[in-house]
């Protein structure tokens, strides 16, 4: 049930960007959305229609390309964005700032995409292309997806000009932005490798006062040809500082590498089961924690 509600609110935040803000400001889009607005800005066609009949068509002769579960989901989404676009035609007008509607696109299809894709459906359309065009030529799947959207994209500045065409390109970024981060989340992990000989009292240490999972890898120095070993861990981003307070009390000369993460889950990440590990009842109280132990 919490699949097909994602579904429909996902639907109906997409056909409210095009709705509102795309159409009305002569924004176009990526994929098969796109290309009906291009048709609609230059011939005066509807986007209901030409979604409606091109998206069922690309999903009729892609279903074998697709898992069942995703077609199932797809026929429902298909028509309900047609629906929706029906629904909220002609009710907005332009922004005076084309900048501004570009902006709002990009987050409320953004958003949408998010949703849809977490429901595991899909908006048919050039990604069903892009895996036919894989499962009968072998051709790369992302790769052959930003070709076609870009070539609706590219095709726009023919119909509405370099400048709304270059808006566009704008809204489609944010777009993406946005959807990576109901995806993934907007708190960002970090991935942290520390190089020490005190590999152990650095990995108990984060433990006990992180309850973190701390991994000890094993390497070798290229420059001396020996043996070493390093520790990989991964914390939340305002346990970095204290994380850093911790390496530093225990080698001070330990060389520590960060890479940001968005999506992890599990391990330390669920619930503390270390007898010693720090837990807090809420994430007010945890950053209190580490605001004081960073001004001891």
């Amino acid at each position: 049930m919490k699949e097909y509600s994602l579904m429909i609110l996902g639907t109906f935040f997409f056909a409210f960007s095009v709705s509102i803000f795309a159409m009305p400001n002569s924004l176009a889009e990526g994929g098969v959305v796109g290309l009906a607005l291009l048709l609609y800005f230059g011939l005066g066609w509807s986007p209901t229609l030409v979604t409606l009949i091109a998206n069922g068509v690309i999903l009729l002769i892609g279903y074998r390309y697709l898992p069942k579960s995703m077609i199932v989901k797809s026929i429902i989404t298909v028509p309900l964005f047609s629906f929706f676009l029906f629904l909220l035609a002609d009710i907005a007008n332009p922004i005076d700032d084309p900048l501004l509607a570009a902006l709002y696109t990009g987050v409320f299809t953004g958003i949408g995409f998010g949703f849809i894709f977490r429901s595991g459906s899909t908006m048919s359309g050039t990604s069903t292309i892009a895996k036919m065009l894989n499962y009968k030529f072998g051709l790369e799947l992302t790769g052959t997806n930003f070709v076609l959207d870009t070539l609706v994209v590219l095709a726009g500045i023919l119909v509405i000009g370099p400048l709304l065409t270059m808006y566009t390109v704008v809204a489609l970024f944010i777009g993406k932005r946005v959807t990576d981060y109901v995806l993934e989340g907007f708190e960002s992990k970090k991935i942290v490798h520390i190089f020490s000989n005190q590999h152990e009292s650095i990995a108990r240490s984060i433990q006990k006062n992180l309850g973190a999972h701390a991994t000890i890898l094993q390497g070798k120095n290229y420059d001396i040809n020996e043996e070493e070993n390093l520790v990989y861990v991964v914390v939340k981003k305002q346990q970095l500082f204290f994380l850093k307070k911790l390496i530093r009390e225990i080698d001070i000369d330990a060389f520590t590498v960060v890479h940001t993460v968005k999506d992890v889950s599990g391990g330390s990440f669920n619930k503390a089961h270390y007898p010693t590990q720090v837990t807090f009842s809420s994430e007010k109280e945890e950053k209190k924690f580490y605001k004081e132990q960073a001004e001891d």
